[in-house]
């Protein structure tokens, strides 16, 4: 028995029918597989009685036919199965199957005139996209019809957009040339990573005025550093050393430690920034802040007030709003912390330490010192700190060198 998805059958006389079996008759499940194929002067039909799309009406009834014999008024009854036939466009061939057997051509199992396929092979057709539209469009439900209208809207829209990217970005090239669209971007890189610089002042006739101490410690900020700073004050070398086994302090500012001025105000001076610098760079450990006080209760209120909120980005996640230390927020605080260690070192820092203690590569400190308008040259490691290595040393000096593309722009002439 057979009913059509898109309408109800008037005249069953035009039809054509033809039903095919699965090639495995050994598998119990595949040998009932059947294809049911219709066909008419204007279109096709397809059923079946296996896969997602069955009628599960089969499984939970059993039907059967009765064919009336008119001279003996007897009635034989049949087993049937019920198809779902569906419109079917010309595709691709995807399934062979082979006809009915013999044993089934004299036993009417449809009640529509049928017949069997004398071929050996049959093809189930599948639909192109372009064929379903077309399906869509002759019998799918309205909101089928919308899904298809928008859908052929947004293709249209991103043609459009594609082609006008395109020429622009061909408009673009031929005006500036490919060369200067490349160092374009290589001066971007720099300008992104001077956007989380401390002021600079490039008029500056001494260098202790191109960072300005001021705009990295605010005077109240410096006064709050009084009474954690003490502890660096006074301290010993017997605790530097212990300290240097336990690894609780950074490696500048424990090398740092063994060279603290003998003056009593230079050296309470050097002891604040270096308890604020030591701060700086385990605060760039975190990742997400979670608590109001990230650094312990004995950091200042206002220099936890200071850290959160000029050193972290905020971000929304699982319905709150977090402070989060980002990778151009870790760059921030790098350039803080290298500004911050040339007034410590007489404007000439080792960048190699610093790097090491930001746990930074070492092209990405590079470009933040270029950032900074720093001298980059080679010299060895201080004593006891990696003397096999050689270390790079960033001075700042006056006249400020000419800001460079960053090493990014000899990687991309190599791509190209």
């Amino acid at each position: 028995a057979v009913q059509f998805s898109n309408g109800r059958l008037r005249r069953s006389d035009s039809m054509r029918f033809t039903v095919y079996r699965s090639r495995d008759t050994a598998h119990p499940r595949k040998k009932h597989r059947r294809i049911l194929v219709s066909e008419t002067e204007r279109l096709s039909y397809v059923g079946n009685n296996f896969g997602s799309g069955v009628m599960k009406c089969n499984s939970l009834c059993r039907y059967f036919v009765g064919v009336l014999d008119k001279d003996s008024a007897q009635m034989e009854v049949y087993n049937a199965e019920i198809f779902n036939m569906q419109p079917l466009l010309s595709g691709r061939k995807i399934l062979c199957l082979t006809p009915a057997p013999e044993s089934q051509h004299a036993r009417p199992i449809f009640p529509l005139r049928c017949k069997v396929s004398s071929v050996q092979q049959c093809v189930l057709i599948c639909f192109s996209i372009a064929q379903m539209d077309l399906c869509i469009e002759a019998f799918g439900t309205s909101k089928q019809k919308r899904a298809l209208n928008s859908r052929r809207l947004n293709a249209v829209g991103n043609d459009i957009l594609n082609t006008a990217v395109t020429k622009a970005a061909a408009n673009i090239i031929d005006a500036k040339g490919v060369t200067a669209l490349i160092q374009d971007m290589a001066q971007d890189d720099v300008q992104n990573i001077s956007i989380f610089l401390p002021p600079c002042n490039e008029d500056a006739d001494k260098p202790e005025n191109v960072y300005k101490f001021e705009d990295i410690l605010s005077p109240a900020e410096y006064e709050a550093l009084r009474a954690p700073a003490a502890v660096f004050v006074n301290i010993t070398p017997e605790e530097i050393t212990k300290k240097a086994e336990d690894k609780s302090h950074c490696s500048f500012v424990l090398e740092e430690l063994k060279f603290l001025p003998a003056d009593e105000k230079s050296r309470d001076h050097k002891s604040r920034c270096l308890w604020f610098l030591d701060t700086l760079i385990k605060f760039s450990y975190l990742k997400v802040i979670k608590k109001k006080h990230p650094m312990g209760p004995e950091c200042p209120h206002i220099i936890s007030r200071k850290l959160m909120k000029n050193f972290t980005s905020l971000t929304y996640n699982n319905g709150s709003v977090q402070n989060l230390i980002s990778a151009s927020m870790k760059a921030k605080i790098t350039a803080y912390v290298i500004a911050l260690a040339l007034h410590i070192n007489n404007f000439q820092t080792d960048l190699t330490v610093l790097q090491n203690d930001m746990r930074l590569q070492e092209s990405r400190m590079m470009d933040i010192a270029k950032a900074l308008r720093l001298k980059v040259s080679k010299a060895k490691g201080l004593p006891g700190l990696e003397n096999d290595q050689n270390h790079k040393l960033g001075t700042l000096s006056l006249p400020l060198p000419v800001q460079k593309a960053s090493g990014n722009q000899r990687k991309r002439k190599k791509m190209n």
